[in-house]
């Protein structure tokens, strides 16, 4: 069985002004902050000589590779992201950035807002615009029926709510 692994495509160039200052501020911490601690580690671990059955020396420099790798990752991706900051003209619309208040046949409502693939949190409400629930719903209107194949079956939703602000802001 071999290692090779096939390209994955590349999720959307979008992003949240938030989740850009998430990702800058990760960068920021791996590269000015745990990259000279762990670098320290392993420098101090390689003086005390034999190094293969150092345990600082082997799993700093794995932690080395980590760091660098996430590094290398972020630096290119910040690179190419489009920070998408201002509001759509019609805000009844659902677009990127969009908080979306979905209520399925129950009467159960929950709330969703449009994000890019690197800042996704279903926990938070945070939904990867290229998902296929937000797929669904980009371009629908307020009051607009949505329906999603799952595996679990068709599910149905209509759109009780679209809003570009923040509703835990406005509840404050």
């Amino acid at each position: 069985m071999s290692r090779y692994r096939p390209p994955r495509r590349r999720g959307s160039p979008y992003i949240t002004p938030q989740g850009e200052a998430v990702l800058r501020a990760e960068l920021h911490q791996l590269w000015k902050v745990e990259r000279p601690q762990v670098t320290d580690v392993v420098h101090e671990a390689a003086k005390n000589g034999d190094r293969s059955e150092n345990g600082d020396y082997i799993y700093g420099k794995r932690r080395l590779r980590e760091i660098d790798s996430r590094v290398r990752f972020l630096s290119k991706r910040l690179e190419e992201l489009n920070v998408v900051d201002r509001i759509p003209a019609d805000t009844e619309k659902v677009f990127f950035g969009a908080w979306v208040t979905l209520e399925d046949e129950a009467g159960t409502e929950r709330c969703y807002r449009i994000v890019g693939p690197d800042e996704f949190d279903l926990a938070a409400g945070k939904l990867s615009m290229d998902s296929p629930l937000a797929r669904s719903l980009l371009g629908k209107r307020l009051d607009d029926e949505v329906s999603l194949h799952s595996p679990g079956g068709e599910q149905h939703y209509v759109i009780a709510a679209v809003d570009y602000s923040d509703p835990a802001a406005r509840a404050t």
